[in-house]
C-alpha cells in the first residue's frame, strides 16, 4: 500500500503527526493509501517556503515561468493514463471521465502559460501637464489553494497555473478524501526542477491545515472549491488580516425546458449533465422546470433515458456513466434527502435507492423525482448525487422567478428554439453562467463564477488569471 508525504520546499517530508489518513476506493470500501496527517507546523512551513521563494520567481521573465507550466503539461501527457487510474481507483470516477479531467488539466496548464506575454496594464491620461498614470498588474505573494475531492487534478490546476503565471507562489491542501492524483502529480513534477517552494503541498483536517493556511498573515489570496459551510470558515479564518478570497461553494442549477425546445437535445443534456460523476459537480442540473404543456411527454422521455443510464464499478466498466458516490457520507445524505422528498409527497419515477447489483461501494441509482413543491427540500438544497427533481410551469417570467428563488447562482441552462425566450432567459436568470440548448460544463477560457452563496470572484480565461493579481497605480511627473 502506497504512503504520501507532505510536499514542502521541494522535497517530501515526515509529518510530525503520528496520525494517518485512510483513502478508500469508494467502489470497494478497500483502504488503498494513506497520507500523513498534516499539522499546523506543516502549514507554516510550506507557507514560509513559498513566501522565501516568492521574490525570485517572480523576478523571472513571465515566459519563463510560463516554460515551467509547459513542462508541468507535458508531465501529466506522459503519465496521463496512470493518472486517470489513480484518479478513478481514489474517488470513483468513471475511467473515461477520469480520462478527460486529466488530458484537460494539462490542456489548462498550457493555456495559462500563453498569458504570460499577454499579462497588461494601462496608461491613464492625466490631469496634470507632464505627468503619466501606469496602471500595472503585479502578483498578489503567497497564494493558498484549497482542493474539493470530486475534480481534485483539475481543480488543483485552476489554483496552480493561474497563480504561478503571475508570479505567485502556491501552497496548496488537497482534500483528505482524494489526495493521491496530486501527490502523485507533486513526485512527478520534481524532474522540471522547479525552484524548491513555489508550489507546495500539505495535506490534512481542514480545522487544523486549513485554518493554518488561512488565517496566516504570509496568505495573500485564499483559493477555495467546496460547500458553502467551507467558504464561510475560510472568510472567517481570512478575516483577521483582511485576505482576499475566491470561492466557488455549492449550486443548485436549474434547467427551463419550454414548449418549443428541441425535445431529444433537452433530454440528452439534462440526464448528462446530471449524471456526471454520478451528480457530485456543482454546475450540474439540480432541478429542472417544464412548460406545462410538453412536461408529460418530456418527463416519459425523461424517464426512459434515465432508465437506461449504464452504472458499474469506475475502473471496470469501460462504458459506464456512472459509478459510487465519493464516500459513506454522500450516500447516507442523499438517501435522507429522497426519502424526505417522499414523505413530503413527491413521487419516485426512476431509482431511488442502492442497486442490487453491487454488494459493496457507495452506489446509488439515478433517480428522477416528480410532484415536488418550490419550497421542498429537494428543490432548494443542493444535493450533490444523481437526482433530478422536474417541475412544471405555465409561463417563461413564472419559470424565471423560481430558477431565482434559490440561494445559490451557480449555472442555469434554457432549452428553447425561441430568440426572445432565450434572450429573456438570459438575462433574468440570476446566475453566474446559463448554457443555451446544451449541458452544464464550463471552458477553460471562459469565466467560472457564482452569484449569492456559490461564490465570491471566479476561475479559468483572463478573469480567473487576474485574481491573483494586485492593481498598482504609478503617478509620475516629469519636468
Amino acid at each position: 500500500m502506497k504512503h504520501y508525504r507532505q510536499f514542502i520546499n521541494g522535497q517530501f517530508i515526515d509529518s510530525k503527526a503520528t496520525s494517518v489518513i485512510e483513502i478508500l476506493n469508494p467502489c470497494t470500501e478497500e483502504v488503498i493509501s494513506t497520507i500523513s496527517t498534516g499539522t499546523i507546523e506543516d502549514a507554516n512551513n510550506a507557507l514560509e517556503a513559498a513566501q522565501a521563494s516568492q521574490p525570485a520567481w517572480e523576478a523571472l521573465p513571465a515566459i519563463q515561468r510560463a516554460a515551467f507550466l509547459h513542462k508541468m503539461a507535458d508531465v501529466i501527457r506522459e503519465n496521463r493514463v496512470f493518472l486517470a487510474e489513480t484518479l478513478s481507483r481514489e474517488q470513483a470516477k468513471v475511467i473515461g471521465l477520469a480520462q478527460v479531467e486529466i488530458d484537460v488539466t494539462a490542456d489548462y496548464f498550457d493555456y495559462n502559460a500563453g498569458w504570460a506575454r499577454r499579462i497588461e496594464g494601462e496608461i491613464i491620461q492625466s490631469d496634470r501637464e507632464k505627468e503619466h498614470i501606469y496602471l500595472h498588474k503585479v502578483p498578489i505573494g503567497v497564494a493558498v489553494g484549497i482542493c474539493p475531492w470530486n475534480f481534485p487534478f483539475f481543480v488543483m490546476a485552476r489554483k496552480v497555473a493561474a497563480s504561478l503565471i503571475t508570479g505567485n507562489t502556491c501552497v496548496i491542501k488537497p482534500s483528505s478524501e482524494a489526495p493521491n492524483t496530486i501527490m502523485e502529480f507533486a513526485d512527478l513534477i520534481q524532474k522540471i526542477k522547479l525552484p524548491a517552494g513555489v508550489l507546495n503541498f500539505v495535506c490534512g483536517a481542514g480545522r487544523t491545515v486549513g485554518n493554518a493556511l488561512c488565517g496566516s498573515p504570509i496568505t495573500g489570496i485564499i483559493s477555495l472549491t467546496g460547500s458553502v459551510g467551507a467558504g464561510q470558515k475560510v472568510i472567517s479564518a481570512a478575516a483577521e488580516n483582511i485576505t482576499k478570497v475566491s470561492l466557488e461553494l455549492g449550486g443548485k442549477a436549474p434547467a427551463i425546458v419550454c414548449a418549443d425546445a428541441n425535445m431529444e437535445l433537452a433530454v440528452n443534456s439534462v440526464v448528462s449533465s446530471k449524471v456526471i460523476f454520478s451528480g457530485q459537480v456543482c454546475n450540474c442540473a439540480e432541478r429542472v422546470y417544464v412548460e406545462d404543456s410538453i412536461y408529460d411527454e418530456f418527463v416519459d422521455k425523461l424517464t426512459k433515458k434515465m432508465s437506461e443510464v449504464k452504472i458499474e464499478e469506475a475502473l471496470t466498466g469501460t462504458d459506464a456513466d456512472m459509478s459510487s458516490l465519493v464516500s459513506k457520507d454522500q450516500l447516507d445524505k442523499i438517501t435522507e434527502m429522497v426519502e424526505f422528498a417522499k414523505k413530503e409527497g413527491a413521487e419516485v419515477l426512476v431509482g431511488g435507492g442502492q442497486p442490487d447489483k453491487f454488494d459493496r461501494g457507495y452506489f446509488y441509482e439515478p433517480t428522477l423525482i416528480t410532484g415536488c413543491r418550490q419550497d421542498s427540500q429537494i428543490i432548494q438544497e443542493e444535493v450533490f448525487g444523481p437526482v433530478l427533481p422536474v417541475m412544471k410551469f405555465n409561463t417563461l417570467d413564472e419559470a424565471i422567478a423560481m430558477s431565482n428563488d434559490s440561494e445559490f447562482g451557480l449555472t442555469s441552462s434554457i432549452f428553447s428554439e425561441n430568440f426572445n425566450n432565450i434572450m429573456k432567459a438570459t438575462n433574468g436568470l440570476h446566475f453566474g453562467e446559463t448554457y443555451v440548448n446544451r449541458e452544464h460544463f464550463e471552458a477553460i477560457q471562459g469565466f467560472h463564477a457564482g452569484w449569492k452563496k456559490s461564490g465570491i470572484g471566479g476561475a479559468d480565461g483572463k478573469y480567473g488569471m487576474e485574481e491573483y493579481l494586485h492593481t498598482k497605480v504609478v503617478y509620475a511627473k516629469y519636468y
